[in-house]
């Protein structure tokens, strides 16, 4: 690995998987971070796959391990479906190989061991203490790879009253109080538009990982990594949070305006919204003449963010007033090039249609070739990727037939080249 070895590993399988890889050769313009670095992801549904997908876009080879016949729960969240498969499911698993395991089953167990002690990092989001109970916790895997970053993505912690409970994106929102701040100021609480929980903890768990491969790189030890939805989203409060331990002052819902800044929320046009937002004196002097609204310059209630976030619902009425009498792309011309932050709020068919949005996605597909969502699959079927992953694990093909056998792994109906139904 090229963050640091793999010590302890088991001594049997392919050198392929044991080998430091060498760069010398390589075109170094074209090596992700992560070529060479392999993921074991035991995880399913959103903020594991989301995590161990962001790896695998890193250049990281990732075996995403799913119980035989039903497979990831997300396989089923829809439609809209792409043949059997959600795109719930595609949309956060590309670039993995799949394999079915059971791991209630001896056999299946000793698969998963075998795989830890070839791979860098394994990534779980089990109840705390449900592995350990199979002997795969990281107590048991340290045993076999002590060089294995351990990552456990839970609802709630290790420890602690809540532990034992699943976790859900809006149920983890709900508790960590994003739900009570979002929503309008005098409407009931909104779940986000996307499992923005989910996603956080991903990136926190993406994030995790990556800073415990340097950590061994550095001391030749694996480690424990404990990432969960409520403390990721806690953390994410920011400077809600900040109000309320340092000042004492409870958190509100603001719509999309917000609580320190005015003018800064979405104002309604003739035919859409408008974000604009002022976040300093400068900015509102600009917007006014822009809005062609010289009276509030004079005006001693808004002269600066302080005083206008005391006269908010004033300022707010002139200017919803004012905003309300132009079409959005008359506002977005005049507001172009004046240095104010503003954009329409934009559906999903004017989000792919937004020139930055285009030129975003040619780069992308220009240097990381994909295909359209509905087209996205895995590149093999899960029987190839399962003898691959296992044969290079496994005492050579006799070993890893028996290891497919006795109901370890479902064979797929899948078509060559594409990842399957479960």
């Amino acid at each position: 690995s090229p963050f640091g070895s793999r010590s302890g590993q088991a001594t049997r399988g392919s050198s392929s998987f044991l080998r430091k890889p060498s760069y010398s050769f390589l075109d170094t313009d074209n090596v992700k971070p992560l070529d060479g670095v392999k993921i074991l992801d035991l995880t399913r549904v959103l903020a594991g796959p989301f995590s161990t997908m962001n790896l695998g876009d890193l250049g990281a080879e990732v075996i995403k391990v799913e119980r035989p016949g039903a497979g990831d729960d997300t396989r089923t969240w829809g439609p809209p479906f792409v043949g059997l498969e959600s795109i719930y499911f595609l949309s956060v698993n590309r670039n993995k190989k799949s394999i079915s395991v059971n791991i209630k089953h001896p056999k299946g167990r000793q698969i998963i061991r075998e795989l830890a002690a070839v791979c860098d990092v394994l990534v779980e989001n089990y109840v705390p203490g449900k592995l350990s109970e199979m002997g795969l916790g990281y107590e048991d895997l340290k045993e076999v790879a002590p060089h294995i970053i351990y990552c456990s993505i839970t609802g709630y912690g290790q420890t602690g009253p809540m532990s034992a409970r699943a976790g859900y994106d809006a149920v983890a929102s709900a508790i960590s109080g994003l739900l009570h701040i979002t929503g309008p100021e005098d409407g009931d609480p909104v779940r986000p538009g996307v499992a923005m929980t989910d996603l956080a903890t991903g990136l926190f768990a993406t994030g995790s990982i990556l800073a415990g491969l340097l950590q061994r790189h550095r001391t030749g030890r694996g480690l424990h990594i404990d990432c969960n939805l409520l403390s990721s989203q806690v953390a994410c409060l920011s400077h809600v949070a900040a109000n309320y331990l340092i000042a004492g002052r409870e958190a509100k819902r603001w719509g999309t305006a917000h609580g320190s800044i005015v003018p800064y929320q979405a104002f309604r046009t003739k035919d859409g919204y408008l974000v604009v937002g002022a976040g300093n004196d400068q900015h509102f002097v600009t917007m006014c003449k822009v809005l062609n609204l010289p009276s509030l310059l004079g005006d001693s209630r808004y002269r600066t963010n302080a005083l206008r976030v005391q006269n908010r619902a004033e300022l707010v009425a002139l200017l919803s007033a004012r905003f309300a009498e132009e079409m959005t792309r008359t506002w977005l011309s005049r507001f172009e090039g004046s240095g104010i932050p503003y954009g329409p709020i934009n559906s999903m068919q004017e989000v792919f249609a937004e020139p930055q949005v285009c030129l975003f996605l040619i780069l992308l597909w220009w240097f990381k070739p994909v295909t359209p969502l509905k087209r996205i699959q895995l590149p093999v079927n899960h029987r190839a990727h399962s003898r691959a992953v296992i044969f290079d694990v496994s005492a050579g093909a006799r070993s890893c037939g028996a290891l497919l056998g006795g109901g370890m792994e479902a064979e797929s109906s899948a078509k060559s080249g594409k990842l399957g139904p479960r």
